[in-house]
């Protein structure tokens, strides 16, 4: 017997041994190795953002400031501000130390609270007490850039990998993008021939100078220089082939692209000179027919979406009453795709005689709309508009048609080349550089059937501050482009990256037994009040009957009455409260049967299976015993 527990002391500590040496084995080959459960993979990086933390070739210090002692009076806020760490706490560790991450707190009139101003985060004021809180992200590179994330919005938790890694992307890449800028309307400025002066540049074109370094590109160019991060094309109109050809191997490269094209652009200088009727009936429509075909886009510059749900009022002439405009439309949020960065969180969008984008049938294209008319819309021919004087004649004969038009959309996949036969005469083949027929990089394309909404107008009015001319935005029109372009200058990698399932999770069961349980005792409960009312009602019919010196006279048949409506009140009022308590009753029953399968049935199982596994051992221990010689 004593030779048995030696035996079985050793073997203990044997198991002991190797438990340890197990664990410090898997901490050493299995470091970095995670499983993720969560239904939206919340910890599971794109492989857009793998690829952009294994490009990092100098390190990036990441500051992520957050009050924690302000945040705890947030629930919300403190539950988010967990999965922002977790989340750059997985980046971190994921980058193979290129990525160093510092949490700070930063307490009022604290160095760290300068160094969060100093980088770009700022606080904001929660509760009477006035305190600060600090919610944000920073980060500098080696070269002493710096960018900053200046407060994460809660609501913006869907788009959290894309900014984050959008930062970190600026920081490992801090040149400035370059955008290749062609347009045949005066967006850069110029001279101005109805008013005889030089004009200043669209406010979209002033504001992407400040952030990008822009280059002019004329329809004459046959070739697109590798270093364009971005493409932008302002109402193209017939393009020479060469030059629909460099846009073509452009796109087959990886290249991005931002397109606005018009069935009627309103700042056409087409059909000018003085003749009005000339104005009025010249072609100011553009179209990429060819390239668009490749693309997989739909789209006809001969028709015009009016939306009477989403017109604007505007003004013909001065003097006049303003009037609605079927085809001048302010797009809300419910006409703009919450799913996409480029137009998540955007204000009211501004669009004039737009046209509609399809996708094509068969097309190897993905279609995403960005920008929607609402379903009480229709398509007009462009005639209806070119001699338009009186917006209201546009009712005449409207239909809608009960289908949501799209004006703008993001089209992106593997495509085929316009020119199947080759290029076209004009094009000097450079050997260096061969030519593609298909995609060797997904094409990453924003396209928007409008050219006037870049157009001041519509978004933007100038105002005079101390003698400057300073843009005061009305619509989001603006914020919209930089978007565009902010995205797009970004690498094929970052570009990928789409809107993510959020950490916070309704109750989903829970409000569905509400649901039922509203439509079961809703109506009884409507019911019961109105049986209420009505007694109520009556009863202060009957007491509220006197002299005219305001004395009660009540009849005995009065006061049985009385009473009787006395005990009619009392006992709906107690079946009122009964059927709203059974409002709540299947939620609190599916509460307490959670609470017994977490307290009891749960242990009870481990703790049966515990006795099962201690009872084979005892019998095994006892048969090894028995056939002991």
């Amino acid at each position: 017997m004593k030779r048995r527990t030696t035996l079985g002391g050793g073997l203990l500590l044997a198991y002991g041994l190797l438990f340890i040496g197990l664990t410090m084995l898997f901490n050493q080959t299995l470091r970095g190795w995670r499983l993720d459960l969560t239904q939206g993979h919340l910890y599971t990086t794109s492989p857009g953002t793998n690829r952009i933390i294994a490009g990092i070739r100098e390190p990036i210090t990441l500051y992520y400031f957050f009050s924690a002692s302000t945040a705890a009076q947030l629930p919300q806020i403190q539950t988010y501000g967990v999965r922002v760490r977790e989340f750059l706490e997985e980046l971190a560790a994921r980058s193979n130390g290129k990525i160093h991450l510092r949490v700070i707190d930063p307490q009022p009139f604290s160095e760290e609270e300068d160094r969060a101003s100093e980088l770009g985060v700022r606080s904001t004021p929660v509760g009477a007490s006035g305190n600060h809180l600090y919610f944000g992200l920073a980060g500098t590179n080696s070269t002493d850039g710096h960018g900053a994330i200046e407060f994460f919005d809660p609501a913006k938790e869907q788009f959290l990998e894309y900014d984050v890694v959008k930062l970190i992307h600026q920081l490992a890449n801090p040149k400035r993008p370059v955008v290749a800028w062609y347009s045949s309307l005066a967006v850069s400025g110029g001279f101005d021939p109805q008013t005889g002066q030089q004009s200043d540049p669209w406010t979209v074109y002033a504001d992407a100078q400040q952030l990008f370094d822009v280059r002019p590109l004329a329809a004459t160019a046959t070739h697109i220089d590798r270093d364009v991060n971005v493409v932008v094309l302002v109402h193209p109109k017939n393009l020479p082939a060469p030059f629909r050809y460099a846009l073509d191997q452009y796109a087959l490269r990886g290249g991005h692209l931002l397109v606005f094209v018009d069935p009627l652009a309103e700042s056409d200088p087409a059909g000018g000179g003085g003749n009005p009727m000339a104005a009025m009936t010249a072609d100011k429509s553009s179209s990429l027919p060819q390239l668009f075909a490749a693309w997989g886009i739909a789209y006809n510059p001969a028709q015009v979406v009016v939306d009477r749900g989403s017109a604007m009022s505007v003004t013909m002439r001065e003097g006049e009453e303003p009037v609605q405009h079927l085809g001048v439309l302010g797009l809300d949020h419910g006409d703009l795709s919450a799913a996409d960065v480029v137009t998540a969180g955007l204000g009211r969008i501004n669009v004039a005689m737009a046209g509609d984008l399809e996708p094509v049938h068969g097309a190897t294209t993905r279609f995403e709309p960005l920008l929607q008319s609402s379903s009480d819309a229709a398509l007009l021919p462009v005639e209806r508009f070119r001699m338009l004087t009186d917006p209201s004649t546009l009712r005449e004969g409207f239909k809608p048609t009960g289908k949501r038009y799209t004006l703008g959309a993001r089209v992106s996949g593997k495509v085929h080349s316009a020119f199947a036969s080759g290029p076209p005469p004009g094009v000097t083949p450079d050997p260096a550089t061969p030519a593609l027929k298909e995609s060797a990089q997904p094409l990453a394309l924003l396209v928007f059937a409008d050219t006037d909404m870049l157009s001041d107008f519509l978004w933007v009015r100038q105002q005079n501050f101390f003698g400057q001319r300073v843009a005061e935005a009305w619509a989001s029109n603006g914020a919209l482009v930089q978007n565009a372009l902010d995205n797009l200058a970004g690498s094929s990698d970052l570009i990928s990256l789409r809107s993510r399932a959020t950490y916070s999770r309704p109750f989903e069961r829970v409000e569905a037994l509400r649901r039922t349980a509203d439509d079961r005792f809703r109506s009884k409960e409507q019911e019961l009040e109105r049986q209420l009312q009505d007694t109520e009602q009556r009863l202060s019919t009957l007491q509220t009957k006197g002299d005219n010196k305001g004395e009660l006279i009540v009849t005995p048949e009065q006061q049985r009455e009385i009473d009787h409506f006395q005990t009619e009140k009392l006992r709906i009022r107690k079946e009122l409260r009964a059927v709203r308590a059974g409002l709540d009753a299947d939620i609190h029953g599916m509460g307490n049967r959670l609470k017994l399968l977490n307290i009891v049935i749960v242990p009870a199982l481990f703790a049966l299976l515990a006795v099962l596994l201690a009872l084979w051992r005892r019998n095994r221990s006892r048969a090894q015993t028995r056939g002991a010689p």
